[in-house]
């Protein structure tokens, strides 16, 4: 009498298997062919802004959604600029580098972000805002970024203030203004 309880193992082995290169094959059809069905079939939830829709279209999945919600945090709508530094291969396994700009109220922000992905926290990014004001850095340091803590300057001209273990802005007087360069990186 055979033992069914080996070749249910088996069959269940050999279903699991089947599965997992069913899996495998989507996945890599959806990364070959970027904006195929399988592509399209890959990505669960629609995705909100244009950033983001084009990062998957060439292929980069893994960072798909730490790139919504950092593109959507700084604003990127329809009266924003991207240019997006693509990777010549394998995209969802390399360094994802993009710029801004971030329209403000009284001129743009350039912003530079980089997505990085099989990182502990799934996918790391960093980002640098970039922004001119019309006011002194002393003014701008207590208008606004009140909440962060001066803690001294880079060498002689930039003055660091620090938002923890994430977050640093960093001031240099340009002719009457200041510009302000925030560098967080997202945890």
């Amino acid at each position: 009498m055979p033992n069914c309880a080996s070749n249910n193992n088996i069959s269940f082995v050999l279903i699991s298997a089947i599965f997992l290169v069913f899996i495998a094959c989507v996945v890599s059809k959806a990364h070959a062919e970027p904006g195929s069905p399988a592509a399209s079939a890959f990505q669960a939830a629609p995705l909100s802004n244009g950033i983001t829709r084009s990062v998957v279209q060439i292929g980069v999945l893994s960072c798909a959604s730490r790139i919504e919600q950092v593109t959507n945090f700084l604003g990127f709508g329809p009266q924003a600029g991207a240019a997006l530094m693509q990777a010549p291969n394998n995209p969802d396994h390399r360094l994802v580098p993009l710029v801004m700009e971030i329209p403000t109220q009284s001129s743009a922000a350039y912003v530079s972000a980089t997505f990085a992905p099989n990182q502990a926290n799934g996918c790391g990014a960093t980002y640098d805002a970039v922004v001119y004001w019309p006011n002194s850095c002393s003014s701008v340091a207590t208008k606004q970024f009140a909440s962060l803590k001066k803690t001294g300057s880079l060498k002689k001209d930039i003055t660091i203030l620090d938002g923890g273990v994430s977050i640093k802005v960093y001031l240099m007087q340009a002719g009457k203004g200041c510009v302000s360069i925030k560098k967080e990186v997202v945890q």
